[in-house]
């Protein structure tokens, strides 16, 4: 029977010692009576390195550095050399055809996130430009 309720802290530290003992995503549901699917989610949520043969790894590894403009660019036409390669299966091309569209779209933020920083640069300024301004105001006001 499987356990449909949240889990416990007395669970979640058996899970954390069941991974820590290299114990796999199949032994930990029955041991837990949880679904392998709980148990992944759950690790993931908890940031716990689970075994997952047979699973796919839907986590992502984010860079420390955001990769620039022109090496997404590059990936973009690397990936766009490759489809035309004779003999590509249909998984081959769809993820070629993927990694252009993630490439792509990665170029697109990051030209956005440039404006954006330019925008911000220049409302600090106006905001300190503002700031002085109002100083100039008060002691003018004080004059008076």
């Amino acid at each position: 029977m499987i356990n449909r309720k949240r889990w416990t802290p007395q669970e979640e530290t058996e899970l954390k010692a069941l991974i820590e003992a290299n114990t796999n995503v199949e032994e930990i549901a029955a041991k837990l009576q949880k679904t392998p699917g709980a148990v992944i989610v759950k690790c993931q949520r908890l940031d716990l390195q689970l075994q997952v043969k047979g699973y796919v790894d839907s986590s992502i590894s984010l860079p420390r550095e955001l990769p620039s403009v022109q090496e997404a660019t590059k990936i973009m036409a690397g990936a766009m050399k490759a489809s035309v390669k004779p003999g590509l299966n249909r998984l081959e091309i769809l993820r070629l055809q993927t990694v252009a569209n993630i490439s792509k779209s990665y170029k697109d933020l990051a030209i956005d996130l440039a404006h954006y920083r330019d925008i911000e640069l220049k409302l600090k300024e106006m905001a300190e430009q503002n700031a002085q301004l109002k100083q100039m105001l008060k002691e003018l006001m004080d004059r008076i």
